[in-house]
């Protein structure tokens, strides 16, 4: 059987990885990991070597590589139907797709002025053009979603899935700019935030020798 791999950047910077591989955990697949430092000596080359679109996550499995963080998340919907990385209800599947296309493709502002830093904390940082405007959609999408929350399932369809796992990074930022959220959404970003998976992604960035430094906006 083909090795499985995902090529990943680092866990306390590369926001997409994150998306890649909290979805590969969902799914239960066993993978191994190849981390490439950014912003190293070589990084590109590196991940040139694993698909020329030059970018991170790289899922490589039945020897097929998928180089996007959604269209791995889609494949691994399909290859693991009962992971739940889907809500089961069409309309609640429709509108989770929407939200996670609409992460993958929008909030440029978040992106630029927040950059993910998951092991620091600046709050007097992160304005910039648009970003209050990126919050406030969020918080707006995530009020929407949070109406059927429970304390079992506190997430945005009930149990974990791929938009949450979109999110996470979101999750992520926020924190370490201090951004003020609703006590729903902050309810919710706790909850992704101690998220078993999303814990060994945390420790491990915390162990990560290598900083890059963000931009003092």
């Amino acid at each position: 059987m083909t090795e499985t791999k995902l090529v990943i950047g680092n866990k306390n910077y590369s926001s997409w990885s994150l998306r890649g591989w909290l979805m590969a955990k969902r799914a239960g697949l066993d993978f191994e990991e190849i981390l490439i430092p950014l912003d190293q000596d070589g990084f590109k080359q590196a991940i040139l070597s694993h698909s020329p679109a030059g970018r991170v996550p790289i899922l490589k499995h039945d020897g097929m590589t998928i180089w996007d963080s959604l269209a791995i998340g889609e494949y691994l919907a399909e290859i693991a139907p009962d992971a739940g990385l889907w809500p089961t209800d069409a309309s609640a599947r429709a509108e989770a797709r929407c939200i996670a296309s609409e992460m993958h493709s929008g909030f440029e502002a978040v992106r630029t002025h927040m950059p993910m830093d998951l092991r620091n904390h600046w709050p007097a940082r992160g304005d910039g053009p648009g970003v209050d405007d990126d919050i406030q959609r969020i918080i707006d999408i995530w009020s929407t979603c949070l109406g059927g929350a429970t304390a079992d399932q506190p997430f945005l369809f009930g149990g974990f899935c791929m938009a949450d796992a979109m999110f996470a990074p979101v999750v992520g930022r926020f924190r370490t700019y201090g951004v003020s959220l609703p006590a729903s959404c902050q309810t919710y970003a706790d909850a992704v935030w101690h998220w078993p998976d999303m814990r060994k992604w945390l420790a491990a960035a915390e162990a990560e020798p290598w900083v890059i430094e963000a931009p003092k906006t």
